[in-house]
């Protein structure tokens, strides 16, 4: 069994047995700052919409909604506690420093239209909230750009695992192919932790 076909099955199979709840759990997390990518979710439930254990409308209703509930809890904590109750507890929050203030620069470069836009960026769609939150961005807007950018992202992931379920047998054709990407992805993955960790320590003995 190729690594695809082994995580298509396993997480698949996770889905089926806990049901809607690790939709809306996941996608509240991923909305929020811990870093749990949707796409590890939603193409999985899209699987079960394919064999029509799962209700296409339901899946991206469900997940859309605690996308915008964990969005309200990422944008209160930067509303409320602004940056200096976030400097001082990111730590528990699994933020990066250097990444929220990334996020935070691009958010100020390019206005609100971010959060729609943002959805669609990695680590910045984990973060883009806390920096609206602490620029006091207006609530309507900040939902109603959530949902659109939530809404398209999270059909967008669901079609295509509805749609490579349909078509398996190709899917599986090329497995070795895809298991090559997926092994590059982790291994640039593992590479890119260990650099930042290196380049954190070499930062922190040089201010001491």
């Amino acid at each position: 069994m190729w690594i695809t076909e082994l995580l298509a099955t396993y997480i698949t199979g996770f889905i089926q047995h806990t049901g809607y709840i690790t939709v809306f759990i996941g996608m509240m997390l991923e909305s929020m700052i811990i870093p749990i990518p949707s796409e590890a979710i939603m193409p999985f439930a899209g699987f079960l919409v394919a064999t029509k254990q799962f209700s296409l409308h339901l899946v991206i209703i469900i997940s859309t909604l605690w996308s915008i509930v964990g969005s309200l809890i990422s944008y209160a904590i930067g509303y409320y506690g602004g940056k200096p109750f976030i400097r001082k507890f990111w730590k528990y929050f699994l933020l990066d420093q250097e990444e929220l203030e990334s996020t935070e620069h691009f958010f100020k470069k390019r206005g609100h239209i971010t959060i729609l836009i943002s959805r669609f960026i990695p680590v910045v769609r984990h973060l883009i909230s806390l920096p609206a939150g602490m620029g006091k961005m207006n609530l309507g807007e900040f939902v109603i750009y959530t949902l659109i950018g939530a809404g398209l992202r999270n059909t967008f992931l669901t079609l295509v695992g509805r749609y490579l379920q349909k078509n398996r047998e190709i899917v599986m054709k090329y497995s070795k192919l895809i298991d090559v990407a997926v092994l590059a992805i982790l291994v640039w993955i593992v590479v890119r932790f260990v650099y930042r960790q290196i380049s954190k320590r070499n930062r922190k003995q040089k201010t001491t």
